[in-house]
């Protein structure tokens, strides 16, 4: 019996029931359009991980015991529903009515209680009753926690997929036929496992960053799309163009190769990087094109390599022939200051005759240690300042 023992009167007990009977409605109704949750048909179909798995966790165990409650509502009703089709209702049905609908007619737990922690009379459980209050009012305190997960996990699942859709579409269109074609492909397939996978460890800073990014290779790759359209209509001067590259190409291995050699023959430095000379590899797989149908992808991915090659034959040739430049150009301040030390009479000074040649030997020597000559440029400078008593 309920605590304050009173019984509820027939016209009580109908309205009890008619009530509980919208209440377990209007739950049933939310319980369906939860089961529908865009979030809950995300974590069913692709199990959380990380982030997304331990915040998940808990709102899962929730929304487990919100549906064991529910299916307790149902039971406590058509337990109330058995008892209320009797003919007539006597006092005891009234009683037992009343302990269905107000009371706590439903065992949900029993805990053993250790002998040490019992009395010589006393229980030897704990059992846990509860009533249609207590059960509908733990679906409410649980119910916001589920949700709060589930819109989390929907919106950036939604925010990523909406930006990604027509990403893919537009690359489906295109195609993957080059690498960075297939490498953005493969960066959109990751970036969509991870709004599926684990959606609540992406920030929405990082979502910004990675779309953008994405959005960035997606219009480099229409660029590239025209490129390709380009080489088609004028597949002759495609093919011309990239012959020429080729043939740049060649030159400036020709060129660093012999600055390398007068660099090895007349300078002190260090082991010099050498690139093969890859010009005639190129220039076959350009022939090759050249006498087969068009083949814009391919001709494409010959001219990306051979820019970088022409990009790195460069560097090469400026590395190697500022060397030589540079003693070229040490020689010309030499000889500036010569004439600098003659025009201001100190020529024949002692001193500064034989800083003159300490410099010039160093300069005509083979190998030639450039850094060394430059010091010995600048004592040379400065003694004619000290000399003429003018500012270096």
């Amino acid at each position: 019996m309920p605590e304050n023992s009173f019984i509820l009167s027939v016209a009580e007990i109908d309205r009890d029931i008619a009530e509980r009977e919208r209440e377990i409605d209007a739950i049933a109704a939310t319980l369906y359009e939860l089961d529908k949750h865009p979030g809950l048909i995300l974590l069913r179909r692709f199990p959380p991980t990380g982030v997304t798995e331990t915040r998940w966790a808990p709102a899962r165990a929730a929304m487990d015991l919100l549906w064991e409650d529910f299916g307790r509502l149902r039971t406590i009703l058509e337990q109330a529903h058995a008892v209320r089709m009797r003919r007539r209702l006597e006092a005891l049905d009234r009683e037992e009515l009343t302990v269905i609908l107000r009371g706590q007619p439903m065992e949900v737990a029993r805990t053993a209680i250790p002998l040490a922690q019992r009395s010589l009379m006393g229980p030897g459980e704990v059992i846990v009753r509860v009533g249609f209050t207590e059960l509908v009012a733990r679906m409410h305190e649980g119910f916001p926690c589920i949700v709060e997960v589930l819109d989390a996990v929907d919106a950036v699942n939604g925010r990523v997929m909406s930006e990604i859709a027509p990403l893919r579409t537009e690359l489906d269109r295109i195609g993957t036929g080059l690498p960075e074609l297939r490498a953005l492909s493969d960066d959109l397939d990751e970036l969509s496992a991870r709004a599926a996978g684990d959606p609540l460890a992406l920030p929405v800073a990082e979502i910004d960053r990675r779309i953008a990014e994405l959005g960035r290779r997606m219009r480099e790759a229409a660029t590239l799309r025209a490129e390709l359209a380009a080489m088609i209509a004028d597949w002759d001067g495609a093919i011309s163009r990239i012959r020429t590259q080729v043939e740049t190409l060649r030159k400036i291995y020709e060129r660093t190769h012999l600055a390398r050699i007068a660099v090895e023959r007349t300078i002190l430095t260090s082991q010099l990087p050498e690139h093969a000379d890859d010009s005639a590899v190129f220039g076959s797989e350009l022939t090759t094109l050249d006498a087969t149908p068009p083949d814009p992808s391919a001709l494409w991915d010959l001219r990306r390599r051979v820019t970088a090659a022409l990009a790195a034959a460069g560097e090469a040739e400026q590395l190697v022939q500022g060397l030589l430049d540079r003693r070229a150009e040490l020689r010309g301040r030499l000889s500036a200051y010569r004439a600098k030390a003659a025009r201001l009479g100190v020529s024949e000074d002692r001193e500064v005759l034989a800083s003159s040649r300490i410099a010039a030997g160093l300069l005509t020597r083979k190998p030639c240690d450039l850094a060394a000559v430059t010091r010995a440029i600048t004592d040379y400078r400065q003694l004619i300042a000290q000399k003429t008593g003018r500012r270096p």
